[in-house]
């Protein structure tokens, strides 16, 4: 395994802001870390880049103790924090020299970073004159500069232009053929177009672990439909396999089963059998969003 954690719990005062987290990553996978704001995926981050040390509980990278073999840790890691910090009054390729001389790495690896992060047009200015989207570009270039086996990519899209976000998940897509990639984002969108699997945690705890293919077959769907008028819920909730029945405004009624089988013909009989009139009849699939959603509520 490329990441693997066990049991981890980490706390700061008498907030705890990991509880007994455990998952392991294989090399090759990109997985994206989610949950809200606070519930501790920057914590779990820095604890696997060792800034942060657990109270309890293991983890190792590619082998390396997070506690005992730091340093070994440290350069099997490529880390671009959330707020990336750069030296602003450094240009591009001068910043990236003085990290290459930080991981001993030789001077060529640059101008390889700068080709593979798109950085070339903006090569010659100094980083504080650089857009949000390209200053991200550079901690992505610096991250890579020697070469890790492991990607911790703490929200690595934020200020990107839409031309920019399809480049950078591009560049990410082949990273990840060859290293594994911890991916934090707050943008659903990019996790399913990115990722191959998804952990999700909340106040601390980890809520899900599911690969996306397998998010994408749930045997769940939500089924909306418009009557003609306002129907009680609870005579929806006597469809087969209901688990929710929630007016959306209106006679509009979002419904959602536990079932792979399409339901909108029981809807539709369903309604004709209870002289309803059917006006609209939709299935949704329930996506990363919606899971999202449920799990962190």
């Amino acid at each position: 395994m490329s990441i693997t954690v066990q049991n981890i719990t980490k706390t700061f005062g008498n907030q705890k802001a990991l509880n007994n987290i455990s998952f392991s990553i294989k090399k090759g996978e990109i997985v994206g870390f989610l949950g809200p704001n606070g519930a501790g995926k920057s914590t779990m981050m820095r604890v696997l880049t060792t800034y942060h040390k657990a109270d309890s509980g293991d983890a190792e990278v590619n082998g390396f103790n997070v506690l005992t073999n730091k340093t070994d840790v440290q350069k099997s890691i490529g880390y671009l924090a959330e707020h990336n910090p750069l030296y602003l009054e450094m240009y591009v390729k001068e910043y990236l020299a003085f990290n290459a001389d930080v991981y001993k790495v030789a001077k060529d690896r640059i101008v390889e970073v700068i080709e593979q992060t798109g950085l070339n047009p903006e090569a010659h200015k100094k980083i504080g004159q650089l857009s949000k989207g390209y200053r991200q570009r550079v901690g992505l270039a610096a991250a890579l500069l020697h070469n890790p086996d492991v990607l911790v990519l703490d929200e690595p899209t934020t200020g990107l232009d839409p031309n920019q976000l399809i480049e950078i998940r591009k560049l990410i897509r082949e990273i990840g053929k060859e290293k594994t990639i911890l991916l934090s984002t707050h943008i659903m969108k990019e996790v399913e177009a990115v990722c191959d699997r998804v952990i999700i945690i909340n106040k601390g705890e980890l809520v899900a672990d599911k690969k996306i293919e397998e998010l994408r077959e749930a045997e769940q769907q939500l089924i909306e439909v418009e009557f003609d008028y306002r129907v009680e819920e609870v005579l929806l909730n006597q469809l087969p396999n209901v688990s929710a029945v929630k007016n959306t405004g209106g006679f509009v009624y979002e419904i959602t089963f536990n079932t792979s089988k399409d339901m909108r013909p029981a809807v539709f009989d369903f309604a004709h059998d209870n002289q309803l009139k059917t006006l609209q009849l939709s299935r949704k699939n329930k996506n990363l969003e919606s899971l999202f959603t449920e799990l962190t509520n």
